[in-house]
C-alpha cells in the first residue's frame, strides 16, 4: 500500500515566486522567470514545486492576502504563463503544488467587499461579525501579528474576526455556502492540471470565537473530510497542512489514510528547539540538541504505520537553517550538508525551501529599516512599547524574521545575484558573489550536488524512502544518531551539531553511502570521532551485536 503513493519518495521544493527569478526586469520575481529556471529544478531532481500564492493580492502579507482566488497577480504574469508553466512542468514530470490559502481573504476580495455592506447581505455570513461591548472587541483574542483579532467597521457598526493582518478577515467555515465556493475554486485548480495543494493554517478554519478557540476546533476533520471528499480524493494529488497548533494525536487524524483528510502537515515542534520554553519564537536560547532529537523521534515513531511526516528546516516563514543551527561562517558547506543529511535521512517527505541546496544565510540586517515582513515591523514596534532593549530586539529579529527567507535567490554574480535586471524589491544578501547557483554548480563537492545525491537516494533505496527509524544515544548532547531499517537492512545516519569534534561508537562496519568529509569505502564505527558538522549515511555490515540505545 505505502508504494502506491508516489509522493513518498518525492521531495518538494518550494519557491517564493517574488524572490525566484524575475524574467521582465521590474524587480519581482515572476511564473515566466520560474520557468526559465526549471532545468535547474529538473538537474537538482525535485519532482514537486509547491509555490506561494500567485494570485492577485494587495500584498498586505506577501500574497497571503488574496482578492481573486481564480487569477494570477500582474506581477507575476498571467493565467495563460500560468498554463503554460504547468503545462511545461507536466512535460518535465513536475508536478505544481499551490498554496491554498481558505482560512481567509484579502478584505479588498469581492465576498468581504460585499459583505461589510450591510448586515443582511448574502454574503455576509461568509465572515465571522459581533458586537462589541461598550466600544470595545467581542472578546481577547490577539492576532498572530499582535493586538486585537478584532477589527470595528464603520459600515455596519460591528467587528469582523482577523486572526492575522486586520487585511485578511477569517471566513466561516460554518457556511456550508462558502465553503461549496472553496470546493468550486479548488476543483478549477485541479482541473488547470496542479498536483496538490499546501495548505495555509488549515488547523484554523474550525475556529469557535465565541469560545475563543482558535485552533482544532471541534468541526475541524469534518471539514477536512468534506473536502477531500468533494475535491481531491481519490485523484491521485498530494495535500499537507500547515498546523501549528498540532501534536502526535492530531498529525495521525489528519494523516491516516483511513480518515481521508490530508497526507501530511507542517508541524513545528522541532523548530523551537532554539526556543525559551513557554514564550514566542522572539525569545531565544542556544539550540538544544537533545530538545530536537525527541521533538523528531516523537513523530517519527508516533506515526509510523499510521501516518506520514514531512520534514523540513525551512520555509518562507522561518529564518536560513544554515544562519541558524549551523555554521555560516567557515564551516558554511559542512554544516549546510550536515542538516541536509538530518533530515533527509529520515521517514516522510521532504521539503527543500529555495536557495538551500545553495547554503543561502540570513541577511546581515543592521536596523528595523531593513525589514519589510508586517510580522517583523509589528514585533518591534511591539517590544519598543515594552521597554526591550534596541540590541535585544535587532538580536531576535536578525536571528528569526521572516525577512530572512525572502531576500532574491542567488543565481550568479552578476547585477542583482542574477535575480532581476532591475532593481529588486528586496535587498540582495551582500554574500551572493561567493554563495550563488553557478558556482554550486561548477564544484562537483558542492551543496548542491550533495542534495541532489539525497534526492536521489530517497528514490532509489527502499530502506530511505520506506524504513522504520529508530534514534539511538537520545541522551548524547552533540550527535544527532538513527537507523532506518526495512527487509533486514539497516542504514546508519550520524551527525555531529557542532564544530568541536565528537565521539561516536556503534559496534559495526559500515559501508558509507554518503558523507559530508572524505571517508574510506568501509569503515570500523565502534570508535569514531566526528570532525566539526560532520555527517555520514552508512549501511551497516557485519554487526557485533545488538547495538544498546
Amino acid at each position: 500500500m505505502e508504494k502506491e503513493k508516489w509522493w513518498k519518495k518525492s521531495v518538494v521544493y518550494q519557491i517564493y515566486p517574488r524572490s525566484f527569478c524575475d524574467s521582465n526586469g521590474d524587480g519581482i520575481g515572476d511564473i515566466n522567470g520560474i520557468r526559465s529556471k526549471l532545468w535547474y529544478l529538473g538537474e537538482l531532481g525535485v519532482d514537486v514545486l509547491w509555490l506561494s500564492p500567485v494570485y492577485p493580492s494587495p500584498n498586505a502579507d506577501n500574497g497571503y492576502d488574496i482578492s481573486d482566488y481564480y487569477g494570477v497577480s500582474p506581477e507575476y504574469g498571467t493565467m495563460e504563463d500560468m498554463e503554460a508553466f504547468i503545462h511545461e512542468c507536466k512535460n518535465r514530470g513536475i508536478k505544481i503544488m499551490m498554496d491554498l490559502v481558505v482560512n481567509h481573504t484579502s478584505d479588498e476580495h469581492p465576498w468581504f467587499m460585499e459583505a461589510k455592506k450591510s448586515k443582511d447581505n448574502p454574503y455576509r455570513d461568509y465572515y465571522i461579525w459581533r458586537k462589541g461591548e461598550a466600544g470595545s472587541p467581542p472578546n481577547q483574542m490577539e492576532s498572530c501579528f499582535g493586538g486585537s483579532a478584532w477589527e470595528y467597521s464603520e459600515e455596519t457598526g460591528e467587528y469582523y474576526l482577523h486572526f492575522y493582518h486586520k487585511k485578511q478577515p477569517d471566513l466561516n467555515w460554518e457556511n456550508e455556502a462558502m465553503r461549496k465556493e472553496i470546493w468550486k475554486m479548488m476543483n478549477y485548480w485541479i482541473g488547470m492540471g496542479v498536483g496538490g495543494f499546501r495548505m495555509d493554517v488549515i488547523d484554523v478554519i474550525g475556529k469557535v470565537p465565541d469560545q475563543e478557540i482558535k485552533e482544532n476546533g471541534p468541526k475541524l476533520h469534518e471539514y477536512l473530510q468534506e473536502m477531500n471528499r468533494e475535491t481531491f480524493g481519490g485523484k491521485g494529488l498530494v495535500t499537507v497542512g500547515e498546523c501549528w497548533g498540532a501534536d502526535v494525536e492530531d498529525g495521525i487524524l489528519y494523516s491516516a489514510p483511513e480518515r481521508k483528510e490530508l497526507d501530511m502537515i507542517f508541524q513545528f515542534e522541532q523548530m523551537q528547539a532554539d526556543q525559551a520554553p513557554g514564550k514566542r519564537k522572539w525569545d531565544l536560547k542556544p539550540l538544544a540538541l537533545k530538545q530536537l532529537k525527541q521533538a523528531f523521534a516523537k513523530w517519527q515513531e508516533a506515526l509510523e504505520g499510521k501516518g506520514w511526516n514531512s520534514l523540513f528546516w525551512n520555509s518562507h516563514d522561518l529564518p536560513r537553517i544554515v544562519s541558524r543551527w549551523g555554521n555560516d561562517k567557515e564551516y558554511r558547506v559542512e554544516s549546510a550538508k550536515m542538516l541536509a543529511t538530518t533530515l533527509h535521512g529520515m521517514k516522510g517527505t521532504p521539503y527543500i525551501y529555495q536557495g538551500e541546496e545553495i547554503g543561502m544565510t540570513n541577511y546581515p540586517f543592521s536596523g528595523i529599516g531593513d525589514f519589510a515582513d508586517i510580522e517583523s515591523v509589528n514585533m518591534y514596534h511591539e517590544r519598543k512599547q515594552m521597554g526591550c532593549r534596541e540590541e535585544e530586539i535587532m538580536e531576535s529579529l536578525c536571528a528569526k524574521a521572516r525577512d530572512n527567507a525572502r531576500t532574491p535567490m542567488q543565481w550568479d554574480s552578476s547585477h542583482a545575484a542574477g535575480f532581476t535586471e532591475g532593481t529588486p524589491w528586496y535587498k540582495v544578501n551582500p554574500n551572493f558573489t561567493e554563495i550563488n547557483a553557478k558556482k554550486a554548480l561548477e564544484d562537483k563537492n558542492s551543496i548542491f550536488y550533495y542534495y541532489k545525491k539525497l534526492i536521489s537516494l530517497r528514490k532509489e533505496e527502499p530502506v530511505l524512502a520506506h524504513g522504520r527509524f529508530h534514534l539511538l544515544c537520545p541522551e548524547d548532547e552533540r550527535v544527532f544518531a538513527y537507523t532506518r531499517e526495512q527487509d533486514g537492512r539497516k542504514w546508519l545516519v550520524v551527525c555531529n551539531f557542532y564544530r568541536e569534534p565528537a565521539g561516536f561508537a556503534y559496534a559495526a562496519k559500515g559501508k558509507v553511502i554518503l558523507s559530508n568529509y572524505k571517508q574510506e569505502p568501509v569503515m570500523q564505527m565502534e570508535g569514531m570521532e566526528l570532525r566539526p558538522y560532520e555527517a555520514m549515511i552508512c549501511e551497516v555490515i557485519e554487526a557485533k551485536e545488538e547495538q544498546k540505545p
